[in-house]
């Protein structure tokens, strides 16, 4: 079993308060979801509204297919309008 992990670190320019911040990133984290089958969630600068870190798990039993979907992953994060991907790596486990 291998498990593919994608951190992410975005920044939010167009936001105004936490609460449009968590808007995007809840909006976010369900299309991955849906459309990836990935496990996603915010895990770091949950109290900024300017940024967001962000953790994406994939469990495959291929680590190139892990690392092909978390590419995937980071590729509609980095087209998604109202964040920045800032930068991004992934880790195998």
């Amino acid at each position: 079993m291998i498990v593919g992990v994608l951190h992410v670190e975005c920044s939010l320019p167009g936001t105004r308060s936490i609460k449009d911040k968590r808007r995007i990133i809840r909006s976010l984290l369900d299309q991955l979801h849906h459309r990836f089958h990935v496990a996603a969630a915010e895990v770091d600068h949950q109290d900024s509204w300017r940024r967001a870190g962000l953790a994406v798990a994939c469990v495959s039993t291929d680590s190139r297919h892990a690392d092909e979907i978390l590419a995937h992953v980071a590729g509609a994060i980095d087209r998604h309008g109202e964040l920045v991907l800032l930068e991004y790596h992934v880790e195998m486990r």
